[in-house]
């Protein structure tokens, strides 16, 4: 038996894994391709030839949650000490680093909003407990405006949630749902983010690296540049089975033909598909999925398939699923003082900072530092990202997504009334990412595939966008669990898959979410 993995990012890392670990598959039986190197897939963050740093984004971590992830990570040996494992690691790192934000949101007049409140009428509290108690049966494709007031979408708990998961009000309400479920004992601590995780490094150093560097040691097959146009499938009494892989590398197109017992795992979609960098001095080219081709396989395949997904609901409103993100290289400590001493976090404990009145709804997030291995002392960085590129900024007369770098540092300078100076040296990589967001699109059940279709004999998907009605999309958690249930079913591995933690049915957690909704 041989296994292929179409894409190579986390999803097929953690399946290639756990192939390994709990099927007792030979590496050298497993292969992953990947076009665009390096692999990771979305956890990506690199240092740029100019000795600037950026990366895409970071997804939140929780221990309470990403049941899947951790009991992966658990037996993957740390990068910078094989000594511990991934787990082990996070864990003894956020014992010293402690998030507790206190100047979580911040508005028009550069003052610390008093986050304590959510800031729920009657009518917002009776709303969002409609939306969160109906099923998904019921809320169908519709969007979380229909379900909420014009109203909740002013409220600290909007802002709050909103940036910290990247919502907007067009969004699936299922989606949405969702996370208030999933995430329920997250409520009561919005307003310090009190339950996030940090890794030590970005996560493409600290979780995909080590990740990488144990398939190696099992001797796992990795084929960079290698783009696989095709998966032909043969139907036999209504059950597919793919038969051969066609893919092109280095200029010329070959096939892998599958043998009965073979086994293929794709990567449906792309959340980063056409993702472009700018730089300090110009903004990142409007790309679309025209300029990449990440959703065309999956396009082709779910043709007169609809078991296997339909992708046109998630990758043809640019203008719903987009934001920007933006990586920015200190190369003075004076911005980072200023936002310590403003903020009263030290870089590390405080999470998402949001500028509530930002006509791009800004958001930033000083890290512990050093943030990358070889990240030099003298050298600092931070993150960010804007939930409205298409609005006209409010200190730079253009949109963000016009801006070079240096312009969005002075949005944010405007925000918080700091001379531009603190930047001096500084650069500013901004990222456009049109699908960042698509995974939240309004949809109906049948539109995400399943792991492996009730119609595929050798066929996974996995990724963002396949159907896990436990679970909630962009999320490390959701790719490791997928490619979990993927795996373990073709494989028939005997051994259960850790189960979503009910916190949405703790007494305890509801009963602190029904206080803080009266705070």
């Amino acid at each position: 038996m041989k296994a292929y993995f179409i894409g190579g990012g986390i999803g097929s890392l953690s399946g290639a894994a756990f192939m390994v670990r709990d099927g007792g598959v030979p590496g050298e039986d497993i292969t992953i391709f990947e076009k665009r190197l390096p692999y990771g897939g979305s956890l990506d963050a690199a240092r740029l030839p100019d000795g600037s740093y950026s990366m895409r984004g970071g997804r939140m971590l929780t221990t309470e949650q990403y049941e899947c992830t951790w009991d992966l990570l658990s037996s993957i040996p740390s990068y910078t000490d094989p000594k511990e494992n991934v787990l082990q690691e996070t864990i003894a790192f956020n014992k010293l680093h402690v998030t507790h934000a206190q100047a979580r949101l911040v508005d028009g007049n550069r003052h610390k909003v008093d986050v304590s409140t959510m800031g729920f009428s009657m009518q917002d509290r009776i709303e969002l407990t409609k939306l969160t108690e109906t099923s998904e049966e019921k809320l169908g494709n519709s969007l979380i405006s229909d379900w909420l007031s014009p109203p909740f979408f002013t409220t600290n708990f909007w802002y709050m949630w909103q940036t910290s998961f990247a919502f907007q009000t067009w969004h699936s309400a299922v989606e949405f749902r969702r996370y208030l479920r999933r995430f329920m004992n997250e409520f009561p601590m919005m307003n310090t983010l009190g339950g996030v995780k940090r890794s030590v490094y970005n996560q493409y150093d600290s979780i995909v690296l080590p990740l990488v560097r144990w398939l190696e040691g099992h001797r796992v097959n990795f084929v960079g540049g290698a783009d696989v146009e095709d998966i032909e499938i043969v139907t036999t009494d209504g059950m597919h089975r793919a038969t051969r892989l066609v893919l092109a590398q280095d200029g010329a197109r070959r096939s892998i033909d599958l043998g009965d017992d073979d086994l293929v795992f794709y990567t449906a979609g792309s959340m980063t598909d056409a993702t472009s960098l700018g730089s300090h001095d110009s903004p990142p080219k409007q790309l679309t999925k025209a300029d990449s081709h990440g959703w065309t396989l999956w396009e082709k395949l779910a043709t007169g398939r609809p078991e296997f997904g339909n992708p046109a609901i998630f990758n043809t409103c640019i203008p719903e699923s987009s934001f920007e993100s933006f990586t920015v290289t200190c190369r003075n400590p004076r911005f980072f003082d200023a936002m310590q001493t403003f903020s009263g976090n030290v870089a590390g404990t405080g999470g998402l900072v949001t500028f509530t009145d930002s006509n791009w709804r800004m958001s930033i997030v000083l890290y512990t530092q050093p943030y990358f291995p070889d990240q030099p002392q003298t050298i600092q960085i931070f993150w960010g990202y804007a939930l409205f590129p298409d609005r006209v900024g409010n200190f730079v007369p253009k949109p963000m997504s016009e801006c070079s770098g240096a312009e969005i540092l002075k949005e944010l300078c405007g925000h918080l009334r700091l001379p531009l100076s603190v930047f001096d040296d500084a650069s500013c990589v901004p990222c456009w990412m049109p699908y960042i967001m698509s995974m939240f699109m309004p949809r109906s059940y049948g539109d995400r595939p399943l792991p492996v279709p009730l119609t595929s004999k050798n066929l996974a998907f996995i990724g963002q966008f396949v159907e896990l009605p436990e679970d909630a999309v962009f999320t490390i958690e959701y790719s490791v669990r997928a490619a979990m249930h993927a795996v373990y079913q073709l494989l028939k591995i005997d051994r259960a898959i850790p189960p979503v933690t009910p916190y949405d049915k703790s007494l305890k957690v509801l009963l602190q979410s029904v206080v803080k909704s009266f705070a």
